[in-house]
């Protein structure tokens, strides 16, 4: 265990003992426990789209990858990103594991989801029990919530997922749940997945129905194990040293993170080149998918999209880890392929976000977006229709200083209950080192950001503070 690592654990015991004086909620509800499945319901179909002719659907979810890391990725960038529509104002709305995948699968934001630390279940229905009430074969390999014991989930019609919180930290040797049977495997995590997620793909051209695979491998989460052979890449690679990189001057910065225990940037050098190291491994199991899929004559109608859960950070703002609203854990590479409505490739600068990935399958798909979705279809910025978009996206996170953030394509703006508020600029400032908060000349952009945030709060039930505590265990990385 690193000294950064033991000095957090030390830092965070303080507190726990805050945290024993919370009232704590009803616990009842176990993180194994089922999840009831929707009431299947009679479908309408989208006009435009016909009932024989649906898309299949290829969602991969990397673990913890920057925004900034796609470049390592080229046979990826060229074949997903170069070949359809590139999001670079990619967001997601939680940045951490299980809270952001949970918004993923349903649309929703955290505090409608209640699904705030990787310690809790997930209780609200998802697109995939959707897609498989409206006739989709439906897959999983990887990963599917933090919360989860692994056992198989009654939407998926083939499942092959890694237990929970810790195993995403295993990359050799994974035991894992094979459609309700626990199977010890040998090899690396990366190439296993890859053959089940082929395998999938195998089985699905022998059915009529369309098909969804999630494919939701961990690479590049840590400690980010590369794959024999791959622990020698970049052995010249520059170092990360950005402005922002150990931040000198703090002052602006909120009382939680003056009072933190800075991070280690040796750990975090090592971070980052294991991180982009494991990351070759993911892209040619990503490169043998889509190979596969063009063998099969299904790359045309095959949606394929590519996003990560969240970001890390690398001892920018003297932090490691995930969690907090900087862009470096909540912006995200975000990109789909689908050449019927995307024959070219182009970079949309819109703000999207993970609870836009629902709405757009289910429109897809040509069902209607469920009422409690909070994201927005991208139909109109794959297809080009003019009309109005977003201009502002929340970020939320609990912790020990829970906050709420207004994300615009210019500004982000962080109240934190308890502690200073804080406004960032990046047209001028793209490290988001100067706090502008208390700017006169920013007054207006304040008060209208602030207004946007308390329209959020009036629709956000407080936090269960029970889930406060396990916080403490996201924050060290412990539990993930």
């Amino acid at each position: 265990m690193t000294t950064y690592r033991v000095v957090r654990i030390a830092f965070f015991s303080l507190a726990i003992i805050h945290l024993f004086s919370i009232t704590f909620g009803n616990l009842s509800t176990a993180a194994g426990s089922a999840i009831p499945l929707s009431t299947p319901s009679h479908y309408t179909y989208l006009p435009w789209v016909s009932k024989t002719a649906r898309p299949n659907f290829v969602l991969i979810i990397s673990d913890d990858q920057r925004y900034d890391t796609i470049d390592f990725m080229p046979l990826t960038k060229a074949r997903i990103f170069e070949r359809g529509i590139t999001f670079t104002k990619a967001y997601v709305t939680t940045p951490l594991c299980c809270p952001s995948r949970s918004s993923i699968l349903t649309g929703m934001y955290a505090h409608h989801h209640n699904v705030y630390t990787n310690f809790a279940p997930l209780d609200k229905p998802t697109f995939v029990q959707r897609l498989h009430e409206a006739g989709y074969f439906t897959g999983i390999v990887g990963k599917y919530l933090n919360s989860w014991d692994g056992t198989a989930r009654p939407e998926f019609d083939d499942w092959v997922v890694f237990a929970g919180r810790g195993s995403a930290r295993r990359y050799f040797n994974p035991e894992l749940n094979v459609n309700g049977t626990w199977i010890q495997h040998d090899g690396y995590m990366t190439h296993i997945l890859q053959d089940y997620a082929l395998n999938f793909l195998s089985t699905a051209r022998q059915r009529e129905a369309p098909f969804l695979l999630i494919f939701a491998p961990n690479a590049p989460h840590e400690p980010a194990d590369p794959a024999p052979g791959d622990e020698n890449l970049y052995p010249n690679l520059p170092l990360h040293r950005p402005p922002s990189f150990m931040e000198e001057d703090i002052s602006d910065k909120p009382q939680w993170l003056q009072n933190q225990p800075p991070a280690d940037p040796a750990y975090a050098d090592v971070l980052r080149q294991k991180q982009l190291q494991s990351l070759h491994s993911l892209d040619l199991a990503i490169n043998r998918l889509l190979d596969t899929l063009a063998e099969y004559g299904q790359d045309e109608n095959t949606v394929v999209m590519y996003i990560s859960d969240n970001g890390v950070f690398w001892a920018e703002h003297r932090l490691n880890g995930k969690i907090y609203a900087y862009d470096e854990a909540s912006h995200v590479p975000f990109a789909i392929r689908y050449a019927p409505l995307i024959p070219q490739p182009r970079v949309e600068s819109k703000l999207v976000a993970n609870i836009d990935i629902a709405p757009t399958i289910y429109e897809l798909a040509g069902l209607s977006v469920p009422a409690e979705v909070d994201g927005r279809s991208l139909l109109p910025l794959l297809t080009q229709r003019e009309g109005e978009w977003r201009d502002s996206l929340l970020i939320e996170g609990l912790g020990y200083y829970p906050y709420m953030a207004i994300r615009t394509e210019r500004y982000l703006y962080i109240e934190t209950e308890g502690d200073i508020s804080e406004l960032y600029d990046s047209a001028t400032d793209p490290y988001q080192l100067q706090n502008q908060y208390t700017n006169p000349a920013y007054a207006p952009v304040v008060s209208e950001l602030h207004r946007i945030l308390l329209e959020f709060k009036s629709q956000a039930p407080p936090a269960p503070r029970w889930q406060i505590l396990p916080f403490v265990f996201d924050a060290l990385g412990l539990d993930d």
